[in-house]
């Protein structure tokens, strides 16, 4: 089986970066930050060679209370939040505006994997602008009711998507989603336990 990791730093995934180049059976993609870097990124990777699976690896900002620091989830519904119009203080979803829109992109065919599948499900919400304001924070907690987001998750989803290529986006939690508080942040607690997800994924893969 031929495999895809797919991050967006290698900080986030510093300890099995190592162990993953050193696998045959495994390619990784470094992509950088954003939405826009990892679709061309991602599609180019998978119009070049043909994957078994590939495998979304990375932090996410937690709106769900029961999602604690150090939680390793599987996005299984990612939706481009910031994708409509606004009219003075109301936003308005891309459906609104008679446009026709992939917006929100659902794993409906999720690998059978058994570490994979012991993971919380959860829906997430991939953004430019990371959310830190109490009023931004409320709207879009109303309006999408995410669990987490990323700045990532639905472009690797979409690209893996077109390409027909079985995927898995597969996060830790950093932080609660609030006003920017790095003193609050568990970043290297969420790296281990994201790192230990990953070893888990690919010994069953």
């Amino acid at each position: 089986m031929r495999t895809l990791i797919v991050a967006a730093t290698a900080a986030e995934i510093a300890p099995i970066e190592a162990p993953l180049h050193a696998r045959r059976d495994t390619d990784l993609l470094l992509t950088g930050v954003g939405m826009v870097a990892t679709a061309a990124h991602c599609s180019r990777r998978l119009a070049q060679a043909r994957y078994d699976l590939a495998l979304n690896l990375g932090l996410c900002g937690s709106f769900d209370p029961s999602l604690a620091a150090g939680v390793v989830v599987h996005v299984m519904s990612d939706r481009l939040s910031e994708l409509g119009a606004e009219d003075g203080s109301a936003f308005l979803e891309i459906e609104a505006l008679q446009l026709a829109s992939d917006h929100v992109v659902e794993n409906t065919s999720p690998p059978a994997n058994a570490a994979l599948e012991r993971l919380p499900r959860v829906r997430g919400i991939t953004v430019n602008t990371v959310h830190g304001d109490a009023l931004s924070i409320a709207a879009v907690a109303a309006r999408c009711r995410p669990q987490v987001e990323s700045m990532e998750g639905a472009a690797f989803m979409y690209a893996c998507r077109l390409a027909c290529v079985p995927y898995a986006q597969v996060r830790a939690i950093s932080n609660v989603v609030e006003r920017r508080n790095r003193a609050a942040w568990h970043i290297a607690e969420a790296v281990d336990a994201l790192a230990a997800a990953a070893r888990a994924i690919l010994e069953l893969a």
